[in-house]
């Protein structure tokens, strides 16, 4: 069976199961409106360390020990631990995840992590290379604002247009084993750069990749918007939102019957001042575990798109003025229990 299709997409020859997921978020993310659904809320947002970053580290620690017990399984069954976060050279999953003594692939995708990170689990479980992979995302509001904008003693005032990066971190476990929820094909994200400097507007420097690889992929796979109950963007906002219906509009695809953005649902724009909404690798990480997945195992949606953005700058990029390169990875995701259309 040929796997690749089109220019960028992998139809798995066996879907690939969703084992377990997990979620754990900060203070502000459980006041939102899907508070009530994660496994686990941590107040302290230094997670009891001396540091945001090793908070980070904490929570991605947290999310993998979560799914883990979730699964099943214990760490040795695992073949491999794929992780990322938004930390100069990867740190807050490297740190966190250093004793889990498993073969290890450190990623860089910024905000679109989980959707590189379940893409590339399961090529590696479709492709026979493991059985089992977890896939882990972990970002922090306070390392994102020290890191890439302004420290946070400063008092600076946000933007508009800015975005809230999600405190948290969310981890999903892939198997060969057949489970009510897989994933059924992914489709590999283009750099695309629209020429966008502005470090506090992630939601238009990362639209037009989140375009291009949602046109790839119903372009791949000859689908039309409604196949997919839900096409779910990462990170885009209100802002990155409403740009990206526009430019999938300009391609000839109207998605905005089925639109939703992670960076919407999880917070309540008006009562927690978010601005544009939210953002970072943990967001479309917690809102898929805790919400989009469980819909799925429950039957209320079945088939849904999945399709994290990120923008792929680094403190130094933007303090040499930069423009900013933006990539989404998409991951077709279906419920299985009433057989595969």
């Amino acid at each position: 069976m040929e796997k690749k299709v089109g220019g960028q997409t992998v139809i798995f020859s066996s879907p690939v199961g969703i084992l377990a997921t997990s979620s754990i978020v900060g203070q502000k993310e459980s006041e939102g409106p899907l508070g009530h659904l994660f496994d686990v809320v941590e107040p302290d947002a230094m997670f009891g360390t001396k540091s945001w970053e090793k908070a980070e580290s904490k929570f991605a620690q947290a999310a993998v020990s979560i799914c883990e017990k979730k699964s099943g399984l214990s760490m040795a069954d695992f073949d491999y631990v794929i992780a990322g976060d938004l930390l100069n050279q990867s740190t807050g999953s490297i740190y966190g995840l250093r004793n889990t003594n498993r073969p290890y692939f450190g990623i860089f995708g910024a905000c679109s992590a989980m959707g590189e990170g379940m893409s590339l689990g399961a090529m590696l479980i479709d492709g026979g290379f493991a059985q089992n992979v977890i896939a882990c995302a972990s970002s922090h509001f306070c390392s994102a604002e020290k890191q890439f904008r302004f420290p946070l003693e400063m008092g600076s005032q946000r933007p508009p247009t800015s975005s809230w990066t999600v405190t948290g971190s969310a981890a999903v476990a892939l198997t060969k084993s057949q489970t009510d929820v897989a994933i059924t094909a992914a489709t590999t994200g283009k750099m695309v750069d629209l020429q966008i400097k502005d470090a506090n507007n992630m939601g238009a420097a990362m639209a037009p990749a989140a375009a291009d690889t949602i046109v790839a992929h119903l372009k791949d796979t000859q689908r039309p918007p409604k196949y997919y109950d839900a096409i779910i963007t990462g990170d885009l906002g209100y802002i990155g939102s409403e740009l990206l219906l526009q430019l999938t509009a300009k391609e000839g695809y109207d998605i905005s019957s089925v639109h939703k953005d992670c960076g919407i649902e999880i917070f309540d724009k008006e009562k927690q001042n978010t601005n544009a909404g939210g953002s970072g690798c943990a967001c479309s990480g917690v809102v898929f575990s805790a919400y989009f997945y469980e819909e799925l195992k429950k039957g209320a949606i079945n088939k849904i798109l999945f399709v994290p953005t990120g923008a792929l700058m680094s403190p130094t990029s933007v303090q040499q003025g930069e423009t900013i390169p933006s990539i989404a990875h998409a991951v077709a995701i279906e419920n299985t229990q009433g057989g595969l259309v």
